[in-house]
């Protein structure tokens, strides 16, 4: 059952997403204490270094990369890592994880049209109808959506991080779709090019603030296995896995954040939320059904 490369590739982006769902209850708890930008660029910073050993067996991969190669790995790194997720940092830091979970989830469509015009990858009638679906779900799940005033800041981080978080699908999909580079010389090259610029805007805006030990010990939690072995599998995955179908297992977090937080936070679920949850997880499985 499990032998099927695509079914596997499935397998490793949803516990992906699993793990970065968690990221999100961790995240809001330590804000609280670590200024955003700094927050994240030492959880990518360590990630890297984690990553480091791994890409010293990968040197001979690392020596053939071209210049090509080298500049479309920077690019990468400072779209997902410096801008997708600093700003999914700063965002948290201004609205509600669900409020920015429901906005972030509209980076499909954008994905769909980029994968079209940049990877000339043309998603199925079916596909497009899983789309219109799950975006369904999305917007019978949190409609009505009721904000407080002072928000607009924390709006505008939103719709910057969902534009970076689907030029960076689209630019991983493009970086990891010929299987040329190792998945882990991928990860650990843009990680580190997006996480030392990210750590460099983050002291330079916010300096070095003193951290508690539980919110050190979060930060290494989120380097090591949200991070460093999350992102690992992830680009694994889009070897086998379009942009807008990795795009979509992305979006499958709204669900899993919703679950979460009614078994940790005590958050009940009404039937128009469950109805959309039904809906969001018919779309995605109907954009994973396409012809052999």
């Amino acid at each position: 059952m499990f032998s099927s490369p695509r079914l596997r590739a499935v397998l490793q982006a949803l516990l992906v997403t699993f793990l970065w769902s968690t990221s999100w209850i961790l995240i809001k708890y330590a804000l609280q204490e670590i200024p955003p930008l700094t927050f994240a660029g030492l959880r990518y910073t360590m990630a890297f270094i984690i990553l480091l050993p791994g890409l010293w067996k990968h040197k001979a991969a690392v020596r053939a990369l071209s210049m090509k190669e080298w500049r479309r790995l920077t690019v990468l790194g400072l779209v997902f890592y410096t801008m997708t997720q600093g700003g999914q940092f700063l965002t948290l830091n201004h609205l509600e994880a669900v409020t920015f979970s429901l906005l972030l989830n509209f980076t499909s469509l954008l994905v769909a049209f980029f994968g079209i015009i940049a990877l000339r990858e043309m998603p199925s009638l079916l596909q497009w109808g899983g789309i219109i679906t799950f975006i369904a779900g999305v917007l019978v799940y949190f409609l009505p959506l009721s904000t407080s005033d002072g928000q607009a800041l924390g709006f505008i981080l939103a719709g910057f991080t969902v534009c970076a978080n689907a030029a960076s699908a689209v630019l991983g999909r493009s970086v990891n779709r010929d299987q040329a580079t190792p998945p882990l010389v991928v990860t650990a090259i843009s990680m580190g090019v997006g996480s030392v610029s990210l750590l460099g805007i983050g002291l330079a805006v916010h300096g070095f603030p003193p951290i508690s030990p539980g919110g050190w010990m979060i930060i290494v939690w989120l380097a090591v296995v949200n991070t460093a072995l999350a992102f690992t599998l992830w680009n694994r995955s889009l070897q086998k896995l379009s942009a807008v179908e990795s795009s979509i297992i992305n979006n499958t977090m709204l669900i899993q954040i919703a679950v979460l937080a009614w078994l940790l936070l005590g958050e009940q679920l009404a039937w128009g939320d469950v109805v959309g949850l039904i809906l969001a997880t018919v779309g995605i499985l109907i954009t994973h059904l396409r012809p052999a």
